[in-house]
């Protein structure tokens, strides 16, 4: 079986619970360590005791600076009981220096993997600092061995053009994880609001983006209660100046908190009729270039995904002709695409998703497999090679998408 050493910046994030179901569904055993952020037992991983690094703070890069710094002094004391990994995975640039760190402890001959799911502003600018952060990134990225992402945008925009690395890429998209028992009820049915009851947008996930909370509340306030908003999720404080209390204050906008993924789903997305795929967090940047969960989470339940225009998720959306594409982001467009809502109109964008191949929706079992198998053949000797004729949707070739 192979032994996969996973690094990660945030126990608590749900992402990484789903990822080493993922792992673990594909046959692979996983040792998780990582630092945490703040608690959340719903991203806690029935048999799994993760090795705490340390804590860490939201929009806070300095005191993760120092934080994987000492963690790195104290690694051989923490990964003393842990068994010589097959393969080590570093989820994040922090990460990836303490998963070189780890190989070094183990003695330098187990492939490092690279995870990158979202490009840091920082790793974007343009100044001598910005230039220092992406040569760092270079420097423990240039013997990995495999680069993992989600979105073809951050290889065209990101890592083919300035990055700098040069490495074979696998993209994993945000799909549901969809396993026997696990993540397969789907919502499948139309949800036409009864009679004085409103239209339902859900914005669900890691919530932080402040300009989508400003302007989904003004929307909902200037609709007079035909259209309310439903957040559940994780907020990022940081992010607000009160979070909690705009809600409060906003007449058509609830706050239902957390939820299991995948196993909440169907319930929170078969509530509400829109799902907003929209990020403004770092817009124009890594916000247009993403493919967020909630595309994927929506498309599987039959909630109609709402994208801005000019982002990798319009062009997803219009290349399959669903959903709605806001021309501006303002309250003015966004009543403009949505005021007017009827049944026969909603029925009509539902029936549009409802046709699609809903396996564009979801990573499966066999998907979990083909991946382990890929990380596994990572380990062969030279001339030796895995069988992966599972994972033409997967292997990506180096230089980039093919």
């Amino acid at each position: 079986m192979l032994h996969i050493l996973y690094f990660v910046h945030d126990l608590a994030d749900p992402a990484v619970r789903r990822r080493v179901l993922m792992l673990q569904a594909g046959g692979a055993r996983v040792t998780l360590a990582g630092f945490r952020r703040d608690d959340n037992a719903l991203a806690a991983i029935h048999g799994v005791e993760p090795i705490e690094l340390g804590r860490t703070r939201d929009a806070q890069f300095a005191q993760r600076v120092t934080a994987v710094a000492k963690s790195a002094l104290q690694l051989r004391r923490l990964l003393r009981s842990v068994e010589k990994p097959d393969v080590i995975i570093g989820r994040n640039l922090e990460m990836l220096a303490v998963a070189n760190r780890a190989k070094s402890i183990f003695g330098g001959d187990m492939p490092v993997v690279y995870e990158c799911l979202d490009i840091h502003r920082l790793l974007l600018r343009k100044d001598v600092f910005g230039g220092a952060l992406r040569g760092v990134e270079r420097h423990f990225g240039a013997d990995a061995a495999l680069l993992l992402t989600s979105s073809p945008a951050f290889v065209e925009h990101y890592f083919r053009s300035r990055s700098g690395l040069d490495l074979p890429i696998v993209l994993l998209e945000n799909k549901v994880l969809a396993l026997e028992g696990i993540g397969t009820d789907v919502v499948d049915a139309p949800r036409v609001p009864a009679i004085g009851e409103p239209w339902k947008i859900g914005w669900f996930g890691a919530l932080r983006c402040r300009k989508s909370l400003e302007l989904l509340a003004e929307f909902s306030r200037r609709m007079e209660g035909r259209f309310e908003i439903v957040l559940r999720g994780r907020p990022a404080y940081s992010e607000f100046s009160d979070f909690d209390g705009f809600v409060r204050d906003a007449p058509f906008m609830r706050f239902g908190g957390p939820y299991k993924n995948p196993e909440d789903l169907a319930t929170i997305y078969g509530e509400v009729q829109f799902s907003w795929a929209i990020d403004f967090f770092e817009e124009g940047l890594n916000s247009s270039w993403l493919l967020p969960n909630r595309l994927y989470e929506g498309g599987l339940h039959g909630t109609v995904p709402v994208a801005v225009d000019g982002t990798e998720t319009a062009r997803f959306l219009t290349n399959r002709k669903i959903g709605l594409t806001l021309r501006e982001a303002n309250a003015a467009h966004l009543i403009a695409l949505l005021g007017d809502m009827t049944e026969e109109r909603y029925l009509g964008l539902f029936n549009a998703l409802a046709a699609q191949d809903r396996r564009q929706w979801m990573t499966d079992r066999a998907d979990c497999q083909a991946l382990v198998q890929r990380l596994a053949s990572l380990n062969r000797p030279s001339g030796q090679t895995a069988d992966l004729r599972t994972l033409p949707q997967l292997h990506r070739n180096r230089g980039g998408l093919q």
